[in-house]
């Protein structure tokens, strides 16, 4: 029976959905988030009416910018308004797109929205808590978190490069065999990794080459097998390429990492070193701007010291991989 299971953890909370033994779907949460949750409900005031994308623009209470769309006519600029979130900010590169809005119902509560716990509570799926043991790890989330890091998914048949553009998020497939055989199986891993790293917005995976139209067909119909819906997609063309649209409203996984590699070492280095063996005295051992970065959070460092109850120093052993970091104990 397909489960999720929660780790709530020092400055991110995690979520993996496990099917037969293995993670389909991973989720996270930052404390550090920028800008509204999906859901929540907020006040603000109008301060641009739509430009040529058909957005306007709202101030929330808190200074934050988001789009609103559609843009109802009849508002007037400087008009206050209840609006809904229903995209979070998404990094871009160096770029922020910011969180996206609609009109809030007239009788909606407002509050921030649902947080990690909640939002997958609500699936109607069991929420198994996790707590310093290596539960989600005993399940392929280190493995996996390297995949998103380097856009390599390797399989014992072929491999998928995923590439982030701004216009859509590419999944190139490789092997051997025959194309027809490389496409079905090429089809069934992208799925696979689209939905693990909860990829969204436009989607292009290109497959080998397929004259066939039959081929061409029953690779489409294993993707579909696999991806849940909702999404749209195109079908697959001569040259093997297929498009698919889903509907975009958090930054994936992928996002994630690409947007901050420092922020992710440096949290997963945290969350390996809360399960360091050993006694005594914890030095965490990393590339200088991951060592950098845990140091600009003394809250990070304090809470890591209460769940080990002991202290913890860094240090910069020089590393050139960012990804690289280890934790180590004394003995006193």
């Amino acid at each position: 029976m397909a489960e999720w299971l929660y780790e709530a953890g020092i400055g991110e909370n995690r979520a993996a959905l496990i099917e037969g033994g293995r993670i389909v779907e991973m989720a996270v949460e930052r404390d550090d988030d920028p800008g509204p949750r999906v859901g929540a409900i907020l006040p603000g005031r109008l301060i641009r009416k739509a430009d040529a994308s058909g957005r306007g623009q709202v101030a929330l209470a808190d200074g934050t910018i988001v789009q609103l769309t559609p843009m109802p006519p009849a508002l007037t600029e400087g008009a206050a308004l209840m609006v809904e979130i229903v995209r979070a900010p998404i990094p871009e590169g160096a770029l922020l797109k910011p969180a996206r809005a609609r009109l809030a119902a007239p009788d909606a509560p407002s509050g921030p929205g649902p947080d990690l716990l909640a939002r997958i509570g609500a699936g109607g799926l069991a929420v198994r808590r996790t707590g310093r043991e290596a539960t989600l790890d005993e399940h392929g989330w280190s493995d996996a978190i390297e995949q998103a890091a380097s856009g390599l998914v390797a399989t014992p048949d072929l491999l998928l490069r995923i590439s982030l553009t701004p216009a859509m998020t590419l999944i190139d497939v490789d092997g051997g065999g025959s194309a027809a055989d490389l496409a079905v199986a090429g089809a069934r891993a992208a799925a696979r990794a689209i939905r693990l790293f909860d990829i969204s917005g436009s989607i292009g995976i290109d497959l080998p080459t397929l004259g066939a139209k039959a081929d061409r067909q029953v690779a489409a119909a294993a993707l579909d097998a696999i991806l849940p819906q909702p999404f749209e997609r195109t079908a697959v063309n001569g040259f093997g390429f297929l498009q698919i649209v889903r509907r975009r409203t958090r930054a994936s996984i992928l996002d994630r990492i690409a947007a901050d590699p420092v922020a992710a070492a440096a949290l997963n280095l945290i969350r390996r070193a809360g399960r360091a063996s050993g006694h005594g005295a914890l030095t965490l051992h990393a590339h200088p701007k991951v060592i950098a970065r845990i140091a600009a959070r003394a809250d990070w460092i304090d809470a890591l010291a209460r769940a080990i109850g002991a202290p913890v120093t860094l240090r910069d052993d020089g590393a050139l991989a960012i990804s690289a970091g280890h934790a180590s104990r004394t003995t006193p």
